[in-house]
């Protein structure tokens, strides 16, 4: 199951207010955020979700840390449920970056460029989302070949960025999420 949502549209539905466009402090992010959880935990349980943002002027420091980290956080290990955001901007980066940085996060990001990784990886997940992106849904045995280092240890690297739900795992292989976005 995917579900849509614009950022824009929940904060004017939580707060009321039609022209409002900029996610800042901590108690709107929290409101923002809940919604968000309740859309989620009320869809299967494995489910892929697409934060848009292009309806949304700017983000500050702490509602980055409530819409962001925190709902990241939430979901992980305990259910399959998967990000994609899309739509941020330069504006919007600076207080992302800074919130994945310091929770030691990462996320999937719809870009100009395709599916992006940004946040906080070690160099071996970075090697093997980019073997993936080169050949989409692949066994770990498969990403290993192509990365030239021994299938245990891509496999581990694969797991880890699985439990964080940056990739998707099925039938003995794993994808990048935003692929099916």
């Amino acid at each position: 199951m995917t579900n849509h949502i614009d950022l824009g549209t929940v904060l004017r539905q939580t707060l009321s207010a039609n022209l409002y466009s900029n996610l800042v402090t901590r108690s709107t992010g929290r409101a923002v955020r809940t919604q968000i959880e309740l859309l989620v935990s009320s869809s299967a349980n494995r489910v892929l979700t697409v934060i848009d943002f292009a309806h949304v002027s700017m983000i500050d420091f702490s509602c980055a840390d409530e819409v962001i980290a925190k709902l990241l956080q939430s979901f992980a290990p305990d259910r399959e449920a998967y990000f994609v955001f899309r739509g941020m901007t330069d504006d919007h980066w600076h207080a992302v970056e800074s919130v994945l940085e310091r929770h030691g996060l990462a996320l999937v990001v719809e870009a100009d460029t395709g599916i992006e990784l940004m946040g906080v990886l070690d160099e071996r997940e970075q090697r093997a989302w980019q073997a993936m992106k080169r050949r989409g849904r692949a066994a770990a045995w498969e990403l290993a070949g192509d990365m030239g280092e021994p299938e245990p240890t891509v496999r581990l690297a694969l797991d880890r960025m699985w439990q964080r739900r940056l990739i998707m795992r099925h039938e003995g292989a794993y994808m990048p999420v935003g692929e099916i976005a």
